[in-house]
């Protein structure tokens, strides 16, 4: 908050922040609990854990993470599946539907390498779900010459980005709406995708920069250093 007020040209300690916030009856919102989307009770092959918890490599489309969360609406669930670039934590592929096959996460992929164009040898990290696992979702790594990587089973840190992702998604904007039916669902995350999460919100693990914004930044400086992933 601090920084998003200096950005604006305010300048306010923490501390005065805090009390004004408190002032005004501003809480931060936390989480509520989770309904697990994974299924890994299935017999179909599982990578390996290639990302490794990796999470910063030093240049774009070098690693992605991937994942699916559920939002409700007055028509039922709606499923979410995106696609992050660990580089700036910009989210560069999304699919939304109100089932989650495979195709779900093949469509946000898909998206992703639309717009970005990555090379072969990119690390693509998820759960061991069986939409990841597979043979359409597969079929469309191997495709791109993608290397495929999955989270260990029952251990969502290895994934601890997407799952960050959702979690400020959710806090954000999802737990402050009431969606009357799949299309306004869409309409309002998109939104909240391209028109604040990727181009306004702070992430201090980019030195409270936005993602786009990071990414032109680094773009502007000398050339990147190849990462680990190549």
């Amino acid at each position: 908050m601090v920084t998003a007020l200096a950005n604006r040209g305010v300048q306010a300690g923490r501390y005065k922040v805090r009390r004004l916030m408190r002032q005004a009856g501003l809480k931060p919102v936390w989480k509520r609990k989770f309904v697990h989307t994974t299924d890994s009770r299935h017999d179909l092959p599982v990578a390996a854990n290639v990302l490794a918890r990796q999470f910063n490599p030093t240049a774009p489309n070098k690693a992605y993470v991937s994942d699916i969360t559920y939002v409700r609406t007055g028509a039922g669930w709606l499923y979410l599946a995106v696609v992050i670039d660990l580089f700036s934590r910009k989210v560069v592929g999304w699919a939304m539907a109100p089932s989650m096959p495979a195709k779900l996460v093949c469509d946000a992929l898909h998206m992703a390498v639309q717009q970005r164009r990555p090379g072969a040898g990119l690390v693509v990290h998820s759960d061991r779900g069986s939409q990841y696992a597979s043979a359409q979702y597969q079929a469309l790594l191997s495709s791109h010459g993608f290397v495929c990587s999955m989270s260990r089973k029952g251990n969502c840190w290895d994934n601890a980005v997407a799952e960050r992702f959702f979690l400020n998604l959710k806090m954000e904007r999802v737990w402050q709406r009431e969606y009357a039916n799949h299309a306004e669902a869409k309409l309002d995350i998109a939104a909240y995708i391209v028109g604040f999460y990727n181009s306004e919100r702070l992430h201090s693990v980019l030195g409270n920069l936005p993602p786009s914004v990071y990414e032109r930044n680094m773009a502007a400086k000398k050339p990147i250093v190849v990462s680990e992933f190549t």
